[in-house]
């Protein structure tokens, strides 16, 4: 791409499908409320005060704090990195998503103290901690930074 703001495009996407989803599960469910839809998956509304796997959930409020200076730091740090390496598609397009994952949770954090999770999976009693749309964009943008360095590595031993 030519302009690197372009990329942004794709961040601002995530956010707003993260941000419409979490607003439908705000209106539909109380805290806690669930609705099985399949044997192994549920929608549900959970408040996640921690950051992956409720890590620090219960840390006695100063966590809100750190996680929005994480994802604020974060995120200049992708904006730079989108500056410099706009033209590598595959590289920029994961760190499109992880920014815009990262925001999406970031705005719950800023507005409510918590992020909005919602879909529910699991097997039997093994429940996979709830999640939302930013997590699967994280979680995709990392795994296509992974791929990204996996060619590079690749290409520079042969």
């Amino acid at each position: 791409m030519r302009d690197w703001r372009l990329w942004l495009v794709y961040s601002a996407v995530v956010i707003a499908l993260d941000q419409l989803t979490k607003h439908w599960v705000m209106q539909a469910f109380s805290y806690g409320d669930s609705l099985p839809l399949a044997s192994f998956f549920n929608l549900v509304r959970a408040h996640n005060s921690g950051a992956a796997f409720s890590f620090l959930a219960g840390a006695g409020g100063w966590q809100r704090l750190f996680f929005i200076a994480v994802a604020s730091i974060a995120a200049a740090v992708i904006l730079n990195l989108l500056r410099k390496h706009h033209r590598q598609a595959l590289f920029s397009l994961a760190l499109s998503l992880v920014l815009g994952g990262a925001l999406g949770n970031l705005i719950d954090r800023i507005r409510w103290g918590y992020v909005v999770d919602f879909l529910d999976f699991f097997y039997g009693t093994y429940h996979w901690p709830a999640f939302n749309v930013a997590d699967m964009a994280i979680t995709g943008g990392v795994m296509l930074l992974i791929l990204d360095s996996l060619r590079h590595t690749r290409g520079k031993k042969s």
